[in-house]
């Protein structure tokens, strides 16, 4: 029984989500290969072939895996699937993107938003937005799973994998890149950082989401994140949102300010190890899963805790 990881990476090399992968498949037992698909993968190739407990690298490297598009990686990884008992994959916008696609070619059930490993066949997912955990268990003869990053750890350095040239697959033709529009920001990335600083709907406009958070957000070096409402409202970019249908994210420190906690915005958070809210309706669902819960009108508080951290 072995493991194939699809591997996600930029220009800075693999991506976090894809150190997760790693230690969840290293869960499942057996041995566990790296797949790098795309153009210019040297650097995160080598990068992987690091990775404490991973056998080799695969490396497909071509012009047809250039933007990552995810029926060629989903046709690159049926290229490469023989011989592995599961396909792992990180429950980011690109592994949910890729997943169902290599489940359909491979006709092999997936299990989506794996937060546990029980064993080989026996997993744990989150069910209801989250209010319930679901144990699930196939014993199919080849299994594809997205796994939350949030619920496994990073893997180490100190492997010295081989990284082995596979043959890339042609350019499927069902899609074409067309354009890219790469947000920048000093900020740490939104699931990656360490602590998040969130606002709600009841910041009341982009300028005072601005106004009021960003100060803080630079005091703590946090990266800034929205509810839905806020979102949709255009307080703050897509790329902000927190949530069931945002971004899942577990920091150290995550600060709730004028978010009311609806079950959506609850299950993209509510892992964080510490949770600081703020807000001035005490019957405010975010407050049943906040460890610090404070009643108060946020255009006040927020504004007193930057001037008490900036005091010497």
């Amino acid at each position: 029984m072995s493991t194939l990881v699809v591997a996600e990476f930029g220009a800075a090399g693999l991506r976090p989500a894809t150190l997760s992968a790693v230690v969840a498949a290293l869960q499942l037992g057996g041995g566990v290969d790296l797949l790098v698909a795309g153009h210019d993968t040297e650097a995160a190739a080598r990068q992987g072939a690091a990775l404490a407990g991973v056998g080799r690298v695969l490396q497909a490297d071509g012009a047809s895996l250039a933007h990552q598009l995810a029926e060629n990686v989903a046709a690159q990884v049926l290229a490469c699937a023989q011989g592995y008992s599961h396909i792992v994959l990180a429950a980011t916008a690109q592994g949910r993107n890729v997943a169902p696609r290599v489940a359909a070619l491979l006709d092999a059930a997936q299990i989506s938003d794996v937060t546990r490993v029980l064993d080989a066949h026996t997993f744990e997912r989150p069910i209801y937005a989250g209010n319930a955990v679901a144990t699930v268990s196939c014993t199919d003869a080849v299994l594809v799973l997205t796994v939350r990053a949030t619920h496994f750890g990073a893997a180490p350095g100190g492997g010295a994998a081989a990284c082995v040239a596979v043959p890339v697959v042609a350019d499927s033709g069902l899609s074409s890149h067309q354009g890219s529009e790469i947000a920048t920001s000093d900020r740490p990335e939104l699931t990656a950082a360490r602590i998040i600083v969130s606002g709600g709907r009841g910041l009341g406009s982009r300028e005072q989401f601005e106004q009021v958070l960003t100060p803080l957000a630079d005091r703590l070096g946090a990266a800034l994140g929205a509810s839905r409402a806020a979102v949709d409202a255009g307080y703050a970019p897509n790329d902000w949102q927190v949530g069931q249908t945002g971004k899942i994210v577990a920091p150290e420190l995550y600060v709730a300010c004028g978010i009311s906690g609806a079950i959506q915005h609850l299950a993209g958070m509510k892992d964080s190890k510490l949770i600081v809210a703020i807000n001035k309706d005490p019957e405010a669902p975010i407050f049943s899963v906040a460890d610090i819960g404070l009643e108060a009108d946020l255009f006040a508080a927020v504004p007193e805790m930057v001037q008490a951290l900036q005091a010497p």
